[in-house]
């Protein structure tokens, strides 16, 4: 597939049409510990999956300065701030990110207080595990001693976007903390590749599944963080070389259609578009900010082919795996479900949005 400014272009404005179009069928029944429904789908719902849309929408408000796309976020905020926040966890801080680099942007008075109180009550109030790492405490389920690769996208990203926009250097700093101490205990020092979890309890990684959506937050997060802040420089050096040894394993694992499958080192596991997504925005931004090497973007360029096969006509990105929860076998990753999702729809925006940068202007232009 030739990729050019167009098929891009036409593509972003079906996933953005995809995303806000998202409904609850009732598949999933997934209540909350309070006893409220959880609802993982609609757009219009405050968790995380929404919250890496939002994130994506926002990016690309950032690249292309459409007003419309502006509307559409500060419309959701407004919203969903008039409604009341849910509490406080690691999926449902999710939302602040973007939050927090629409105000960055704009500097509108409408969403500091908000940002400011929330930031805090993450510092003081989130569950952490031995060395200060947060517990993956969620809406449903309370997960005590555990770390999730997800946790970094999910609030991690939020707390270096908004303490860097808002001049509180700690919030950068425990993010710092965060990526530093999961690294520790997720990265696969044998592979390079990253677990899904760390339990303190037992002292494991569960089922050592070197999943790959856990692996494209990783990815994706780690370019993100150098983005929204300034690091020290020990720090940076420490997750870069972190991130070129994942990304040495990923290279050889990605099959030929230019997907990478749900478990990276089972060919017989499916092959899987948010990742796919997550990793080909990695791996073109690295290439783009000079970290990594042709090979990078190759294969950045390859991922997002496939992405394109995969959004249909409505604009809603085919074969993005559910939500998935920590599993103590590998046939668990297996069986997680096909789903239309938020992130799935989030994930191909940051993928396609970054892709932009890799045509010529010209194709942009037209």
């Amino acid at each position: 597939m030739a990729l050019n400014g167009d098929t891009i272009l036409a593509n972003l404005d079906r996933l953005v049409a995809g995303i806000t179009g998202l409904k609850n069928d009732g598949r999933f029944h997934e209540p909350n510990l309070d006893g409220t429904a959880g609802d993982y789908i609609s757009f219009d719902s405050w968790e995380w999956p929404q919250g890496v849309g939002l994130y994506g929408i926002i990016r690309l408000w950032q690249f292309t300065g459409r007003d419309d796309l502006k509307a559409l976020i500060e419309g959701w905020y407004e919203r969903r701030l008039a409604a009341g926040l849910p509490k406080l966890n690691v999926n449902t801080t999710a939302p602040m990110l973007g939050l927090s680099v629409l105000w960055r942007e704009t500097q509108d008075d409408r969403w500091k207080e908000t940002l400011d109180t929330w930031a805090s009550r993450v510092i003081t109030e989130m569950g952490r595990t031995q060395e200060g790492a947060f517990e993956h405490h969620v809406s449903d389920k309370v997960n005590d001693d555990e770390l999730w690769d997800d946790t970094l996208y999910m609030v991690a990203l939020f707390l270096a976007s908004y303490g860097q926009a808002s001049g509180r250097k700690e919030l950068v700093d425990e993010a710092a903390r965060q990526f530093l101490v999961h690294a520790r205990y997720l990265s696969d020092p044998e592979t390079g590749l990253w677990f899904h979890g760390w339990t303190f309890n037992g002292r494991h990684n569960f089922a050592r599944a070197r999943w790959a959506r856990g692996n494209a937050w990783i990815t994706a997060g780690i370019l993100d963080l150098f983005d929204l802040a300034e690091l020290p420089t020990s720090v940076r050096d420490f997750l870069l070389g972190v991130l070129t040894a994942q990304v040495n394993a990923l290279l050889p694992l990605q099959a030929e259609s230019g997907a990478w499958r749900t478990l990276l080192d089972d060919p017989t596991s499916y092959e899987e578009t948010s990742a796919t997504a997550g990793i080909g925005y990695g791996l073109l931004k690295a290439y783009r900010l000079g970290y990594g090497d042709e090979s990078w973007k190759t294969a950045g360029l390859r991922a997002v082919e496939f992405v394109l096969r995969n959004i249909d006509a409505n604009g809603t990105v085919l074969n993005v795996s559910y939500g998935t929860r920590m599993g103590h076998d590998l046939q668990f990753y297996k069986d997680i479900p096909i789903q239309p999702t938020g992130y799935g729809q989030a994930l191909s925006i940051l993928c396609l949005s970054e892709a932009l940068n890799h045509v010529n202007a010209s194709e942009v232009a037209a």
